[in-house]
């Protein structure tokens, strides 16, 4: 199910931007302040209204009137967001549409409307499947069966809470197969906090074992679960351990005496292995970055800020790849930078950057810039071209 569009209207700095045509795996360059983290945010926006409501995601980024667009009145403009995904239905791809628009009325947050909509043949206009404004609406509940016309489609009326999703009821129902499908892949978003602080020391032996959370402090246990449920794929995380960071050549996810887990690595240098707590920060991320990526069930959206912080230049080129090879694996993969090492790694239609005018941002793609795609067919790279300033707006 991978991402295909982004509209953004009047959600922070983003006043009305459409980036279209999203590969499987996108690196965005910008200075402090254009709008990166706010691009990002919008998936965690999203999983925020999902885990609760819209007031409480909302209230989490300051109130509406903190997320919308500065110079916009919160009396009468909305915020937008709008995504377009491609996903396997009735045994065709399918692009499907999915919109949500909030605003506020009487000081209180309120969805607007809420769509999914996705062509049912190749002709036509998109059918709507599920469509809600102010709490009420309605979802077909036979969408598959392509055999019947749109008039006759069976749709369930529903209320809704006015700031609460559709999608967050509806979709826990398989009998609601696009609205299950979305819910699902929200769910299963990593927008990536991670914190050095956290994922190192002792640990509690219980908790979430499958998947790295958004922080890392449960590294440990994924490393365990990993070591003992998928020996050949931990082998796989070590043998790229060795490679990148000098000295290391094993990891042990070690159970304690007290009953905390903890991680003990082994320098060749020495024959006694050593808790993680003495382990530089570049090697703890390293090895985090890599439990990571090597999951057995990929994330189908995987976020990741600044990942270059605490490692070795020359480790960026290969830490480009591990993305790529993610998202070549089935997970969606973005990626902000500053680092032209690692932009030297990627190709031309892997990199946006945004530009901040006038109070408001916009995306420029790399490969819609003539100068840059030319340099980069005459075999320059992407992180010089940006450090040579021909990345327009956007300084190194």
């Amino acid at each position: 199910m991978k991402i295909e569009s982004i509209r953004l209207q009047n959600f922070k700095a983003f006043r009305n931007v459409h980036l279209k045509d999203i590969p499987p795996f996108l690196v965005v360059v910008g200075a402090n302040g254009s709008g990166k983290s706010t691009l990002f945010d919008v998936f965690g926006f999203l999983h925020d209204c999902l885990r609760g409501n819209v007031r409480q995601a909302l209230d989490k980024r300051g109130r509406f009137a903190e997320v919308l667009s500065r110079g916009c009145d919160p009396q009468k403009d909305s915020i937008l967001i709008e995504l377009q995904y491609r996903m396997e239905i009735a045994g065709a791809k399918r692009l499907v549409t999915y919109s949500l628009e909030i605003g506020e009325r009487q000081g209180q947050p309120v969805v607007l409307k809420e769509l999914l909509r996705y062509k049912r043949g190749r002709h036509g206009s998109p059918y709507h499947f599920l469509s809600f404004a102010n709490g009420e609406g309605y979802a077909i509940t036979n969408e598959e069966d392509f055999k019947k016309p749109d008039e006759e489609l069976d749709r369930e009326t529903q209320k809704v809470s006015p700031d609460t999703l559709a999608i967050k009821g509806l979709g826990q129902f398989e009998r609601f197969k696009a609205a299950n499908a979305f819910r699902s892949l929200i769910e299963n978003w990593h927008v990536s906090d991670f914190h050095i602080s956290a994922a190192r020391g002792r640990k509690d032996a219980s908790g979430e074992t499958e998947h790295l959370s958004q922080t890392g402090e449960n590294l440990p246990l994924v490393a365990r679960y990993l070591h003992e449920q998928h020996p050949a794929l931990f082998a796989n995380i070590l043998a790229s351990m060795a490679r990148r960071v000098p000295g290391i050549s094993a990891v042990e996810p070690k159970l304690m005496d007290d009953g905390y887990l903890t991680l003990k690595f082994q320098d060749g240098s020495f024959k006694t292995p050593f808790l993680d707590r003495y382990v530089s920060d570049g090697t703890i991320k390293m090895f985090a970055y890599l439990v990571l990526l090597h999951d057995p069930k990929p994330h189908p959206l995987l976020c990741v800020e600044e990942p270059e912080n605490q490692l070795y230049p020359h480790l960026m080129a290969e830490l480009a790849e591990e993305f790529r090879s993610y998202a070549r694996r089935g997970g969606q993969v973005f990626v902000s930078t500053h680092s032209p090492d690692f932009l030297n790694a990627l190709e031309l239609d892997e990199v946006c950057w945004l530009v901040k005018q006038q109070g408001y941002t916009r995306i420029q793609r790399a490969k819609d810039d003539r100068q840059i795609a030319a340099y980069m067919a005459e075999g320059d790279q992407l992180g010089y071209l940006w450090k040579q300033g021909f990345f327009d707006g956007v300084n190194p």
